[in-house]
């Protein structure tokens, strides 16, 4: 009887330790997490004899992440969502001067060393209206708006992940997708020579297709134990471009935040953004602000702010 009891109580034993295991196990595949930042920015002017324009914005900075890693098997999965208001004329107006949505999937199995098989899906729009109020102060004709444009990429190739802070993708096979859908946008000519809108669509059509290849680098880390930064640049060429003389172009895109905690829930930040695509042609403007052509040109947007701050999850 005494041995089965001590056999009975070494099995329940036993049995917890690999449930527990288990649970471990399962409870450690997956990382979530994610954060937000609202920054707010307040000028207030009353007979001020310098002159200049009272003023109050405010942007959401937000990222999500769920990643998977068992075995030989990764799976990481991003969300980002930036979006931004600001008043004008003397808090008359409020325009929109960030808006973004950013989605990311990028599934790997294991090959040799740090490099994994992967497949990479990236989605990038925005939420509302967006207007030139340079050449339309009254804001009566949009330039964006909701998937106008859209931009899909699907990649597949090798991904050297050294740790889980970095990660670089390269992919000889990148299939790119301009989306333009508000017919009214589409049709606006921009480049009357090809009849295509400002974002390289031809007028008339919804969407323009690139393939090429392309190279991806994400770095996600702590520089010290209260700041963090989170980077991307992304290069692409398009080889199948049917004027020749634009193969050798790179469309370049590049994002990095820079966030210092200064306390459990107040934030410094710094965002920076650049983009060239030969493919999207910027208006160029006088002295009088009037129109005098379009080209490709670099954008560079930056946001300074100091905001209310919230993480949650895995680091």
């Amino acid at each position: 009887m005494k041995k089965i009891i001590l056999l009975l109580t070494a099995i329940y034993f036993l049995s917890n330790n690999m449930m527990a295991q288990i649970e471990i196990a399962a409870d450690t595949t997956w990382k979530r997490g994610g954060g937000a930042v609202l920054n707010f920015n307040q000028i207030g002017l009353t007979n001020w004899a310098a002159g200049g324009e009272s003023a109050l914005s405010t942007v959401l900075l937000a990222n999500f992440f769920a990643n998977y890693k068992f075995a030989k098997t990764s799976w990481d999965n991003t969300l980002n969502i930036n979006y931004g208001l600001i008043t004008a004329n003397n808090y008359a107006d409020i325009r929109k001067n960030d808006d973004k949505i950013e989605m990311n999937s990028k599934y790997g199995r294991y090959a040799f060393g740090k490099f994994y098989y992967s497949a990479l899906i990236n989605f990038l729009t925005q939420f509302t209206e967006g207007f030139d109020y340079v050449s339309d102060p009254e804001a009566l004709d949009p330039i964006s708006n909701f998937l106008s444009p859209g931009y899909l990429t699907v990649a597949l190739g090798m991904d050297y992940k050294p740790n889980d802070k970095f990660s670089l993708f390269l992919s000889p096979a990148t299939g790119k997708f301009t989306i333009v859908t508000n017919d009214a946008i589409s049709n606006e000519i921009i480049d009357s020579v090809n009849l295509k809108n400002l974002y390289g669509v031809k007028v008339g059509e919804t969407v323009r297709a690139e393939f090429g290849a392309s190279v991806i680098a994400a770095l996600t880390t702590n520089l010290t134990e209260n700041v963090s930064e989170v980077g991307k640049l992304t290069l692409f060429n398009n080889f199948t471009d049917p004027i020749a003389q634009n193969r050798g172009n790179i469309d370049i895109g590049f994002t990095n935040t820079i966030a210092m905690k200064l306390n459990k829930f107040i934030t410094a930040s710094l965002y920076l953004e650049l983009i060239y695509d030969h493919d999207i042609l910027i208006p160029t403007y006088d002295e009088n602000d009037v129109q005098t052509g379009v080209s490709p040109k670099t954008q560079f947007k930056e946001v300074i702010g100091f905001g209310f701050s919230y993480n949650f999850g895995a680091k």
